[in-house]
């Protein structure tokens, strides 16, 4: 058994070289430092063997640390002198320990008690995720407890809102869109049933409630597996403070599912898209009328979402999204389902839209439009394909996006990339051309078996039973899109549609009357693309030379229906042509097939 006496006196020892209090010193600055690292690793994106490396330096200097003060001591005059035996140093010889180093030895025992009670209490809160899970999100739309139906618009706004926060940050892995949500609105099913209908790990719920001049906001980050509550929070706060609340919101998922957010996103979160409440209220007012306008093809909200965008830029004119607002709806409107000349409205809507993006360079709407114009108008399909990378999520963001999104990745040739996107009623008729381009027919009727072929989607069925060249069906879908009533059945592509279908099932004088409308219609405007179906027409009937005639007239007016010469049945008869050859190299399509080409060495 040790001699306490002897204990004592090393200690005593320890105590004279001022060992005890470097130890100490020592101790409470690698706290400091280890916790330091381990809350800046993430944010600067350093390796994640950074605090590892930390601890390992930190212990290695620990014992050189300890030799180092039994050896030497800092004297109280100045200055670095070796530590004497105590055999050799008289009483009052024995140098006096600084103020420097008794306050700098309480302080360290202060914060390492500190940090000690830091990790042990103050972080029992936390609750720690399961990082191997997929950083997937849904934002169900936030209940209106106010009692007032007209806070409807504005609880579906600020879900609008916190979703394309969400998107703009590139870490998440999926975050689903407001149209995906929202059938689960007021839904009697659970959160982990409702999360695994939309094949995500993490769930936002929340609700709102307005009382006067104050609101009350509530939210629950939910982890479904386990339906456990990641984070939660209440804000009772001023009803004009709302405009802060989206982006709080986002960042709060953001931090507690651990994504790294670059300094650029985060200061796009921040930013108030608007400071003036009425700007903010007009925005939560076009929200739902531009996801119907946009998921329908509708056009009866177009006026009024531009009269409300028009309100907002007189009173904000620094408000973005208003600017993207209406590019999208010029846009729209020279579509084929809409009444503008595309030649006509393109460079307004591009006007619009970088307009938008010098006010928040990360306005995807706006972003998401100069890509439509890449690739309906300009025919730079290389622009289009970058975006998708750039954003992936977004085109998530509403079903008509990632209908365009499958679209284009079938009519460049990317079938197998467009078969790869989830499935989705709205457009699962698009993804059974690309099926029917690989050649999978029995898979392409599956999927149209199952569209929805209620009024609208009767045209869409129908156009993809001429790709399979069963035109008996076609007929039949066609014929029923006609008692539907719906303004789309007068659109050029329709009546293309029907009268190849007549002309294919011997039906040739209506076949030819309905042709004939639509040539008429070419000699006086351009909407809708009349001469470009035309031309799609004369291609399917093998009559070169009139389809080449009208498909010239739809290139000089930049019918944005050019980026399927690639791959539409229509046009295989023409392939061996020259003509079709200077068509394909013009309109972009051979700068497209060398990019993926030297993408894939």
């Amino acid at each position: 058994m040790a001699n306490p006496n002897r204990l004592s006196q090393f200690w005593q020892e320890l105590k004279r070289r001022n060992v005890v209090r470097v130890i100490t010193v020592y101790a409470g600055a690698a706290f400091v430092i280890i916790e330091l690292i381990n809350n800046i690793t993430e944010p600067l994106h350093l390796p994640e063997w950074t605090p590892t490396l930390v601890i390992v330096l930190l212990a290695i200097g620990f014992p050189i640390v300890i030799i180092f003060s039994w050896v030497y001591d800092i004297h109280p005059d100045g200055g670095m002198v070796k530590t004497e035996p105590v055999d050799k140093v008289k009483a009052e010889q024995t140098s006096k320990s600084s103020n420097s180093w008794k306050i700098a030895s309480y302080i360290s025992f202060v914060v390492i008690v500190g940090l000690i009670a830091l990790n042990i209490f103050g972080r029992r809160g936390q609750v720690k995720i399961d990082e191997s899970l997929a950083k997937s999100v849904a934002v169900l739309i936030f209940n209106n407890y106010s009692g007032d139906p007209g806070q409807d618009i504005m609880c579906e706004g600020l879900t609008d809102e916190i979703i394309n926060n969400l998107f703009k940050i590139a870490s998440f892995d999926e975050v689903r869109s407001l149209n995906s949500v929202k059938q689960f609105q007021d839904s009697v099913l659970g959160t982990k049933e409702i999360a695994q209908k939309l094949h995500v790990n993490y769930v936002l719920a929340g609700s709102s409630k307005r009382m006067g001049n104050e609101k009350i906001i509530t939210a629950q980050l939910i982890e479904a597996k386990g339906d456990r509550v990641i984070w939660s929070d209440d804000y009772p706060i001023p009803y004009r403070e709302i405009m802060d609340i989206p982006g709080d919101i986002a960042l709060q998922i953001a931090n507690n599912l651990k994504a790294f957010i670059s300094k650029d996103v985060q200061k796009s979160i921040d930013r108030r898209s608007t400071d003036n409440l009425e700007v903010y209220e007009i925005g939560k007012q076009i929200v739902p009328l531009y996801n119907q306008a946009v998921n329908e093809n509708d056009p009866t909200n177009f006026d009024k979402i531009t009269e409300l965008a028009n309100n907002a830029i007189a009173l904000d004119p620094d408000y973005a999204d208003a600017y993207a607002y209406l590019g999208m709806m010029k846009l729209f409107n020279g579509n084929y389902a809409g009444d503008k000349e595309m030649k006509s409205v393109a460079w307004d809507a591009k006007d619009y839209f970088e307009k938008a993006i010098e006010r928040d360079s990360y306005n995807l709407m706006a972003n998401c439009g100069l890509a439509l114009i890449s690739y309906w108008v300009e025919w730079d399909y290389i622009e289009l394909y970058d975006f998708g990378l750039k954003f992936p999520d977004f085109l998530s963001s509403n079903v008509s996006y990632m209908s365009g999104y499958t679209m284009f990745k079938t009519a460049m040739g990317n079938f197998k990339e467009a078969v790869s996107i989830p499935e989705n009623d709205y457009f699962s008729e698009n993804v059974a051309k690309a099926y029917i381009l690989l050649g999978n027919e029995e898979r392409a009727r599956e999927l149209l078996k199952g569209a929805a072929v209620e009024q609208g989607y009767y045209l869409n069925v129908g156009e993809s039973f001429i790709w399979l060249q069963e035109f008996d069906t076609a007929l039949y879908y066609l014929e029923s899109a006609l008692t539907s009533k719906l303004p789309l059945i007068n659109i050029p592509r329709y009546q293309a549609d029907l009268a190849l279908a007549c002309y294919k099932t011997n039906q040739n004088e209506r076949a030819r009357k309905i042709i004939g409308a639509l040539m008429e219609r070419s000699d006086t405007t351009s909407v809708g693309s009349p001469a470009y179906f035309t031309g799609w027409y004369y291609g399917w009937i093998g009559e070169p030379d009139s389809a080449f005639y009208w498909l010239e007239i739809a290139v000089e007016n930049k019918s944005p229906e050019i980026p399927w010469l690639k791959v539409d049945p229509a046009f295989n008869s023409l392939k061996e042509d020259p003509h079709y050859r200077n068509l394909y190299e013009r309109t972009g399509h051979k700068d497209y097939d060398d990019y993926m080409a030297s993408r894939n060495q």
